[in-house]
């Protein structure tokens, strides 16, 4: 295991991650910052004076100021003191478009030296759509051959992504961003924006966007994904306006166009202390979240997206899969992050896999079974009660005493990547419910949920509870179910198949009959059938 930090240096922000790298190319976050710098404030207030010299991406006749140079360096030398503090083998740090533009970024490059011992690297507007897609595209899942178009904001530029989960086919770097857009197209940020400059931040948007558009539109996409702190601030406003729960993780949380209008429309309304007391806004984006919020509504509007779903991963995480891919180690490939993040807390947690893939059998099993008689029509969470499944014992990691209640928190709480906030809860709530309590409207968590995923929930837990009943012994006794519907009187019967005496599997079964009965108000009735151990006389080398 190392040590490894990655550094974002953005013309609003500087981001710092320092992880823990695991032998099999995972990693565990120890350190998060991030700090607003302003890097690119004042940098595009006038347009740019071409030097001798400096043309092309790197030096674009912009400035960085003084000030702006003394705050970004120093954010940087503590950043990599924490980076160090942490025992840092070493630290990548990138810087984007304020200092690719600026004809001084050699300069802040030189400050840092000397003020933090780190070399700082100014990389291109490719390059960084090339580390955002690696960094979102790895904490989603993207179904295989289906491509996303991935958006992130910052605050000179607006990188524009098109790829699958394997690669991409479209990248481009366009020249607008936040602040570089209210610097230029918003006279006055202490007042609202009249609509006729609104339409006027459009239309420019929308002539620097027109290429790329055209050629996303060649390439196509089923899915768009945003990565910025625009997004995840208009995110936060949306959910804060909403009569609807909170959600305790924007991750993949999605918004539609007109949620996304309605904000804009509301935001442009109001002067700059107004927006700041606005519920969910960082007040620190206040003055240039108008025009973040024009890039990505008008970016929406022209590409046809009728919704698009929060990342929390961009160029920092993407400098960490860059590198790994890079380095001895490489990031899995082969399986999807849902699955690669099941895998983390269950190792992180000790989980009993044998137990674990077992109780997944038979809760899939009972699934499938259950949908063939009628008694659900739910597909899709067939995939959540597997990885429920998988992290049911997890609990036991922190006391075998309530160990339910601590797999709850543990999954509740994990960086589970891929996963909306929705289906963690259904997932944590599963582990919840597979032994002792069932489901009730008067326990407060369960309450605040709707009532479909109340049901889902309810439905779910009764195979998970009836599977973990099935191996109470903890010897994978029961091979096999079987449940079929009967009637005169109507019940379901399910034979247990067990190549040995499972009278523990039978009482505990027969002790999930009530639930069962609950949930589909039918009597359940079960049976026990002999069946041979086919594992008996295998040779050592086939098993």
């Amino acid at each position: 295991m190392r040590i490894f930090a990655a550094m974002d240096i953005g013309t609003n922000s500087v981001r710092l991650a320092v992880v823990e790298v695991q032998p099999n190319g995972t990693w565990t976050t120890l350190a998060s910052q991030k700090q607003v710098v302003r890097l690119g404030e004042g940098e595009f207030d006038k347009p740019p004076v071409r030097k001798k010299g400096r043309s092309g991406e790197n030096g674009g006749g912009h400035s960085l100021t003084e000030e702006a140079i003394a705050r970004g360096a120093l954010v940087c030398a503590r950043f990599a003191e924490v980076a160090r503090g942490f025992g840092a083998e070493e630290i990548v740090a990138l810087a984007t478009a304020a200092v690719r533009e600026a004809d001084n970024g050699d300069e802040f490059v030189r400050r840092v030296r000397d003020l933090a011992d780190l070399d700082v690297r100014i990389i291109s507007g490719q390059e960084e759509a090339r580390l955002i897609y690696l960094g979102v595209v790895s904490g989603i899942d993207l179904p295989a051959r289906k491509r996303a178009l991935f958006m992130d904001i910052g605050g000179g530029s607006t990188e524009l992504i098109v790829g699958d989960r394997a690669s991409y086919t479209f990248l481009d770097s366009l020249k607008m961003g936040a602040i570089r857009l209210t610097s230029e197209g918003v006279v006055d940020t202490s007042k609202p924006v009249s609509p006729a400059a609104w339409a006027g931040l459009q239309r420019h948007v929308r002539s620097l966007l027109a290429p790329a558009a055209r050629a996303i539109g060649r390439v196509g996409f089923s899915v768009m994904y945003g990565s910025s702190g625009t997004a995840q601030n208009l995110a936060e406003i949306i959910v804060q306006a909403s009569s609807a729960p909170a959600p305790t993780s924007l991750r993949n949380y999605e918004l539609s166009l007109t949620d996304v209008q309605a904000a804009t429309r509301r935001l442009c309304a109001l002067t700059l202390e107004q927006r700041r007391r606005v519920p969910g806004i960082n007040p620190e984006r206040a003055d240039i979240i108008i025009g973040g919020s024009a890039i990505l509504q008008t970016v929406m509007e022209t590409v046809g997206a009728a919704t698009i779903k929060i990342s929390d991963r961009g160029l920092r995480e993407g400098i960490i899969v860059d590198r790994l891919r890079r380095g001895e180690v490489t990031s899995p490939e082969d399986s999807g992050a849902r699955r690669r993040s099941i895998r983390q807390l269950m190792q992180a947690t000790g989980v009993d896999e044998a137990h674990a893939a077992h109780i997944v059998s038979l809760a899939l099993s009972l699934f499938d079974q259950w949908k063939g008689l009628g008694l659900h029509d739910y597909g899709r969470a067939r995939e959540l009660l597997e990885y429920a499944g998988l992290l049911h014992d997890a609990g036991f990691f922190v006391s075998h005493t309530d160990h339910q209640q601590h797999s709850y928190y543990l999954i509740r709480h994990s960086e589970l990547l891929g996963f909306n906030d929705r289906e963690i809860e259904i997932i944590a709530s599963l582990a919840l419910y597979h032994r002792k309590a069932t489901p009730r409207l008067k326990h407060p968590g369960f309450a605040r949920l709707d009532a479909r995923t109340q049901r889902v929930i309810r439905v779910l837990s009764c195979a998970l509870r009836l599977a973990e009943a099935l191996d109470r012994s903890h010897l994978m006794l029961v091979k096999e179910i079987e449940c079929v519907k009967l009637s005169r009187p109507e019940r379901v019967r399910m034979t247990l198949r067990a190549t040995a005496d499972a009278q523990l599997e039978l009482w505990a079964a027969e002790g999930q009959a009530t639930a069962f009965e609950k949930t589909f108000r039918l009597p359940l009735e079960v049976c026990v059938q002999p069946i041979a151990d086919k594992s008996e006389g295998t040779p050592e080398n086939l098993l």
